[in-house]
């Protein structure tokens, strides 16, 4: 529905109907493990809604495994009464239906978008004993011998952004899915890898320290919480031009009053200078917007993302 007939539903409800809710704890189920830049995130914006509401108890409710799929799953078949949400992703929302055929849900049908949440670019860093310094040097030394990528997993925006490198270079590298990108980075740092897509929550310190050097980095400018990096479209690569998202969705069919006062809440959360303060400590860019803004944008993702699997062939296994 367009916003107007959203709010023209919602002012049609009975006055019980529309402030009865919450009436119980909120779950917001975040598809990924502990300590995940995604559970990072999900606890920021539980916070978020709690306060929003009045103090109503939001708790975190990581679902982990299968990218995503089977904490997506467990929401699209939850009850519609404002109990359950997810924060999803460009995995979960965008790239998962075109690698797994036999997905348990439909990311447009079977889910009530509320709100595009946040963004981040990507960046491509490798451990300094590789001996390159710039992405001609890597490429370079990736024409002559195997280099390793490590990324989140399979179907995250770091593996579309190493299938984007390689299409744009005709480069192969071997691509390592782990189970979470703090592991990668782990494995970065310890020589087992030889580099990985990720985005800057989590190489950012690394990057200062020297111990990760960053090649290169999406988007139209540089980040300025690493001026030093360079972008993609700098190497004359502008086809490497990915940004990781996240966006709060809720079962089919979800209530028009309670859709448009949780969109409200977390719009009005993005704009306070403290949320701004913290998303930009850690690279992460609001969006916002409204329900009919964020089903828009995931529409126009999952036809982009389909096309970049089918002309890598990507699978679920990597």
């Amino acid at each position: 529905m367009k916003r107007r007939s959203l709010l023209a539903a919602t002012l049609a409800l009975p006055a019980t109907a529309q402030t009865a809710w919450p009436d119980r704890p909120i779950r917001l189920v975040v598809p990924f493990a502990g300590g995940t830049s995604t559970d990072i995130l999900g606890r920021l914006i539980a916070g978020q809604i709690a306060a929003g509401l009045g103090g109503a108890v939001v708790v975190v409710d990581n679902r982990a495994g299968a990218g995503g799929t089977i904490g997506s799953q467990h929401v699209a078949q939850s009850p519609a009464d404002g109990s359950t949400l997810l924060l999803g992703t460009i995995g979960t929302h965008a790239v998962n239906p075109h690698l797994m055929p036999n997905l348990p849900y439909d990311p447009a049908r079977d889910f009530t978008p509320i709100i595009a949440h946040t963004k981040t670019k990507m960046l491509l860093v490798v451990r300094p004993q590789l001996g390159v310094r710039d992405m001609a040097g890597f490429l370079a030394l990736a024409r002559s011998r195997p280099l390793s990528i490590g990324t989140s997993g399979t179907g995250t925006a770091g593996h579309l952004a190493q299938a984007l490198l390689s299409e744009a270079t005709g480069v192969a590298v071997t691509h390592v899915p782990y189970r979470d990108g703090g592991r990668a980075v782990t494995d970065l740092l310890s020589g087992t890898l030889d580099a990985m897509f990720y985005h800057t929550q989590f190489v950012r310190p690394h990057i200062e320290a020297g111990t990760i050097l960053g090649l290169g980095i999406t988007g139209a400018a540089r980040s300025p919480l690493l001026p030093a990096v360079p972008t993609f479209a700098e190497a004359g690569l502008p086809g490497i031009n990915i940004e990781a998202w996240w966006a709060i969705y809720a079962p089919p069919r979800l209530p028009a009053a309670i859709t448009l006062r949780l969109n409200a809440v977390l719009n009005a959360a993005l704009a306070q200078p403290e949320t701004m303060a913290a998303l930009d400590r850690n690279g992460l860019e609001p969006m916002g917007g409204s329900p009919e803004e964020l089903a828009q944008f995931q529409a126009r993702e999952l036809v982009l993302w389909r096309e970049v699997v089918r002309r890598a062939n990507i699978t679920a296994e990597g």
